[in-house]
Formats: structure tokens, sequence, C-alpha cells
């Protein structure tokens, strides 16, 4: 196999990926960025704007691939292409050094990543939210959830963590700090919409 030839075809990469194979995810990364980084540059871009753009790229199929929700219905090269494509472009809309509407340009490649890249920002901006309603809930709220949702915690350790008579007690008060979270979550999620 020749120096610039892929050991891993698209499959194998997807499985070694999956297994955690740090050495397919390195190979893929050097495989594919040279389409990137020409599109980029070609494109109004800087070679640091093409790195940037490809990280994210291959994050968004990384994380697919992990979670086990990605249906690829092209090669890994086209869907890479089409979700740093539409990354770049996204960016130079919030630039403005693009001409018109995203949407006014050459169709996007039916590959499913539009969507993909969608839910993870989706998930993103999600996540932020309520990374800022935990902070605003306040003691002792943030530490039992975090304790409970996060760290796996028994209601029986967090009674005597906390000092509550019982674990009904405990279960009680999460509850109600639960109940306070989602306020806080939806009530910014909404001001951000």
């Amino acid at each position: 196999m020749g120096k610039g030839q892929p050991s891993y075809t698209d499959e194998e990469f997807v499985a070694a990926i999956r297994r955690d194979d740090d050495r397919a995810l390195a190979q893929l990364y050097r495989l594919h960025f040279p389409m990137i980084s020409h599109y980029v540059l070609q494109n109004s871009g800087t070679d640091d704007e093409a790195q940037d753009v490809y990280q994210e790229g291959v994050m968004v199929f990384y994380e697919k691939v992990r979670e086990g929700s990605l249906e690829l219905s092209c090669q890994i090269k086209t869907y890479l292409y089409a979700v740093c494509r539409r990354l770049w472009l996204k960016r130079l809309a919030e630039k403005n050094r693009f001409g018109g509407r995203l949407e006014d340009h050459e169709p996007f490649l039916e590959t499913g990543a539009e969507a993909d890249l969608e839910l993870a920002e989706e998930r993103d901006r999600q996540l932020g939210t309520m990374s800022q309603a935990l902070d605003l809930i306040g003691e002792p709220c943030r530490s039992l959830l975090e304790g409970f949702y996060l760290l796996d915690k028994s209601m029986q350790q967090l009674t005597a963590e906390f000092g509550y008579t019982n674990a009904d007690n405990a279960k009680n008060q999460k509850y109600k700090c639960l109940v306070r979270l989602k306020k806080l979550f939806f009530s910014q999620y909404q001001e951000l919409n």
C-alpha cells in the first residue's frame, strides 16, 4: 500500500472508530483534510479556518459514529465534504463575506449531513442552556442533581451526604430541584429561540 493510499475502507473506518482506534481517526483526519482545505481556501478562507472547519466536521462524524446514529448513505469523504461545506458557508454568512443567503448557493449534497449537523448544533445549544440553568439553580440543588444524574450516586449516598433524615426526603428534594431546573432551562431556552 502506498503512502497516500488509505489502509481502511469506509466500513473499516467506522468499525475502528467504534472500537476507539485512534490510529484510524488520525488517518481519516489526514486523508480528507486536503480536499476541505482546498475548498475553504478557494472560498475566501485561510488555512487556520480550514483546519477549524475540518476539525468540527470530523467531530460531527465521530460523535455520530460513537453514538451509533450515523446512517451513511454515501462515502465518508462525501459526508465530510457536505458537513464541512455547510459549516464553512455558515461561517462566511456570519462574517458577511458571502453575498446572498446560504440557501441561494449550489444545492446541498443529499448525504444526511445537514440534518446531523443541525442536530449536533441543537444539542450543543441545549447543553449550553442546561449548564447555564445549573449555574443559576444554586446549592444544594446543583450538587444534589449532579450527584444523582451525573455521578450516579444512590439516594442513600445522597441522604448521608446532604444530611437528609431518610431517602424519601432526599428523593422529594431532588424532585423539587428537578422541577426548578426544568423551569429555568425552558425559560432560557425559549429566550434563545
